[in-house]
């Protein structure tokens, strides 16, 4: 990359970050829960690394025992889910901005791993959609 230029960034088809205040997410879950979805909050407040993120993550969806706790385990469990069986999954990461801002790298591997998990399920025919709250709440 010549200096100056600034790299290109593959949009997140599947992964929305935006301010979500609670009105927000209740109709999030609403919609979901209205088609049928298994939808999940993953309360992210005081998170601020990949251990504690994961953690979170695996309890909220309550991974199988052998989650390993890393981000391989993570998009094997994400892109399974069979645990949940469901029409469609929503995720929802609420109060997302304090490892966003501790942890950037941390926040954007998420991200697109739970991007490419929900590619994964659209092979398939069915939706997983995750939504940020990126609002510092």
């Amino acid at each position: 990359m010549t200096p100056g230029t600034v790299p290109t960034v593959t949009p997140l088809r599947n992964v929305h970050v935006a301010p979500l205040p609670s009105d927000a997410v209740a109709g999030i879950r609403l919609l979901a829960g209205s088609l049928g979805f298994d939808c999940v909050n993953v309360d992210l407040e005081g998170c601020d690394d990949k251990a504690e993120f994961l953690d979170r993550v695996a309890r909220a969806l309550e991974f199988p025992a052998w989650f390993g706790g890393n981000w391989d385990a993570l998009f094997d469990c994400l892109a399974d889910l069979g645990w949940r069986p469901a029409p469609g999954h929503v995720l929802v990461l609420e109060h997302a901005s304090g490892l966003r801002e501790a942890q950037p790298e941390v926040f954007d591997t998420a991200l697109a791993l739970m991007d490419d998990a929900a590619s994964a399920w659209r092979e398939r025919g069915i939706a997983f959609r995750v939504f940020v709250d990126a609002s510092g709440r």
